[in-house]
């Protein structure tokens, strides 16, 4: 199948009913990897904060950390489709603030497009931003950036109130603009209803089987971290293990003098 390239592709996908696979990756050898198989796009997320840098949450992430990040992800697949998230604190100031971290972005990695979290509040920003030609992914359900506005980290839109809220939003930042939406830990019928509602695709991450596509996170699904288990999660490997076995072995050859081995060394 044809890999996306532009933001009419994921409209394209939708209407031929072909899933969207999305991989959120921070670098260039994982990018690398996964530019070889046939996984559509690519998301350098704000979780690079908790991924990579330990942090407890994606609020410390600066905009300088996502143009370095998006910067090697786009070297190390420099043919595919990237989105890079907006940081906290990027976007919510003032147009004039976002249009400017947006522009930076863009202009010093080669993203094709920027992923930004919340509903009708940031109508303005989507819509500035589309109008300057910066094509812009929203992001409903648990944003993790509202963390401590929303009580922690659990599923969002289950009251009827928050449901219909969590609806018209999608509504607002499709009209506004959005190519893309992404439902995080959500009620799997309210993914589906909002779904079927919008024209443009929703990717789901906890949020059922009736979104137009899916995401993980790369060091996720290869189980990178054996205490990170989340009901949404699928791990499809168990680098965790694999990894340790590693380097306790090169340990233990180092210390039995096993390695370096004859083939190892220059004569």
């Amino acid at each position: 199948m044809p890999r996306i390239t532009n933001i009419n592709d994921f409209k394209k996908a939708k209407a031929e009913k072909r899933p969207i696979s999305m991989i959120t990756c921070y670098d260039y050898q994982f990018a690398r990897i996964i530019a070889e198989t046939e996984i559509d796009c690519i998301l350098v997320g704000d979780s690079v904060g908790m991924a990579f840098a330990g942090y407890s949450s994606t609020l410390p992430v600066t905009v300088e950390q996502i143009i370095y990040h998006t910067e090697i992800v786009r070297r190390g697949a420099p043919n595919m489709f990237i989105i890079a998230d907006l940081p906290f604190m990027s976007y919510h100031v003032s147009v004039e603030d976002t249009l400017r971290n947006c522009g930076r972005i863009m202009k010093e990695t080669g993203a094709n497009a920027v992923k930004l979290e919340g509903g009708r509040d940031f109508v303005p920003v989507v819509e500035a931003l589309v109008k300057a030609s910066i094509p812009v992914v929203g992001h409903l359900g648990l944003t993790p950036q509202s963390i401590h506005k929303l009580g922690g980290y659990t599923v969002q839109g289950r009251e009827d109130e928050k449901r219909k809220i969590m609806i018209e939003d999608a509504k607002m930042l499709e009209e506004a603009g959005a190519f893309l939406l992404v439902l995080e830990m959500v009620p799997e019928q309210l993914a589906a209803d909002i779904s079927a509602m919008l024209k443009i695709p929703t990717i789901g991450i906890g949020a059922g089987r009736h979104c137009d596509g899916q995401v993980l996170v790369i060091t996720d699904l290869l189980g990178m971290d054996d205490s990170f288990n989340p009901k949404f999660l699928k791990k499809y490997a168990n680098m965790h293990g694999m990894v340790r076995s590693a380097l306790q072995q090169y340990h233990e050859e180092v210390v039995a003098r096993v390695f370096p081995e004859e083939k190892n060394v220059f004569k």
